[in-house]
């Protein structure tokens, strides 16, 4: 009787039908609901600042792919949408158009190629291209079209501030928080997405509804989103119940500005994140606490941008004190 033949192999070993492609376009399915809001709350704007993204994004990704670094040409991967879709979600829908097309520059020809592509890049691309125009644009990325203004264009709205900003300059001028509660919107307002502010960054609801498709479909992780979530209410709830007067509800600080998107489309990027679920946590916990610093003591009313660029930067080295369990490891333990 002939003994088996064993075949030797290179890992890995494990296969799965989902690839890097698949679940680019559940993230761009997830990112639907909130898209179709800001166009019923923006109108046309939002719709121009996200075909332009989008747009230049893809191109720009195939120009230098081709042309400077003569490598394969990698725009059907999905990547590269994606980051036109949440770099377009990071701007207000008054933005020139000229200016969309720089941040889509910097977000891939900066941020993610000349890192190597996709796989290799530290930091998220479309916050780097959101950063870089805040720090080189302040003016035109701080005005914001007013909700449900679609009777006028998205380039001659009237243009107000965002909650958060209406609370840290009123704070600022020596208002109470009672004062200010007067001049921002409701948390069901919030909630639903009808305030001011970038054009992806409203709907707390629409938003949710992605992140737990994602989570259903295994894209993402629950650890980052809702730990970042829970250490900004935490925190902001502690200064709250301190002095009420000087410090917003917690639900202000989580329904409003880039929270919501940020700990579920952006925090949770693959690539830039930790490996590990204690990983996550501690990653997610750094978001949330530089979150809370920021908005309470810099000089932005929002932070969460800089927190998650800022935490993209340790990964390696959380990955580092945070390895998983070798595969094995365990068992070699018992019998030794």
């Amino acid at each position: 009787m002939s003994t088996p033949s064993i075949i030797i192999s290179a890992s890995p070993h494990v296969h799965s039908d989902r690839t890097s492609k698949k679940i680019m376009y559940d993230v761009v399915i997830a990112l639907i609901p909130a898209f179709l809001v800001s166009l019923y709350v923006f109108g046309i704007g939002a719709l121009v600042v996200t075909s332009v993204a989008v747009i230049s994004c893809l191109l720009f990704e195939y120009l230098i792919q081709k042309y400077l670094l003569k490598t394969a040409v990698t725009i059907a991967d999905g990547s590269a949408l994606i980051t036109g879709i949440l770099l377009a979600f990071n701007l207000p829908t008054s933005l020139p158009i000229w200016m969309i097309i720089v941040g889509s520059l910097v977000a891939i020809g900066i941020a993610k190629l000349s890192f190597g592509g996709l796989g290799f890049n530290i930091f998220n691309p479309a916050l780097v291209g959101r950063v870089f125009l805040l720090i080189s644009f302040p003016v035109q990325m701080t005005m914001w079209p007013n909700p449900l203004d679609n009777q006028r264009t998205a380039y001659d709205a009237v243009t107000g501030a965002t909650p958060l900003g209406i609370i840290k300059e009123g704070l600022m001028f020596g208002e109470t928080m009672t004062e200010i509660s007067t001049k921002i919107p409701s948390v069901l307002d919030m909630f639903l997405g009808l305030t001011g502010g970038s054009l992806g960054e409203m709907s707390a609801l629409a938003l949710i509804i992605g992140g737990l498709f994602l989570i259903i479909r295994k894209v993402i992780s629950w650890h980052i989103p809702l730990v970042m979530i829970i250490t900004i209410a935490l925190i902001t709830g502690i200064f709250w119940r301190l002095d009420p007067q000087q410090y917003a509800n917690p639900l202000i600080h989580v329904l409003s500005g880039g929270a919501i998107l940020g700990a579920f489309f952006m925090a949770t990027d693959l690539v830039t994140s930790p490996m590990t679920k204690k990983g996550m946590v501690i990653f997610a916990i750094g978001i949330g606490l530089l979150t809370v610093v920021i908005r309470l003591f810099g000089a932005y009313p929002e932070g969460v941008s800089f927190a998650i660029i800022i935490m993209n930067a340790f990964v390696p080295l959380i990955n580092k004190y945070f390895k998983p369990r070798r595969f094995g490891d365990k068992i070699r333990s018992k019998i030794m």
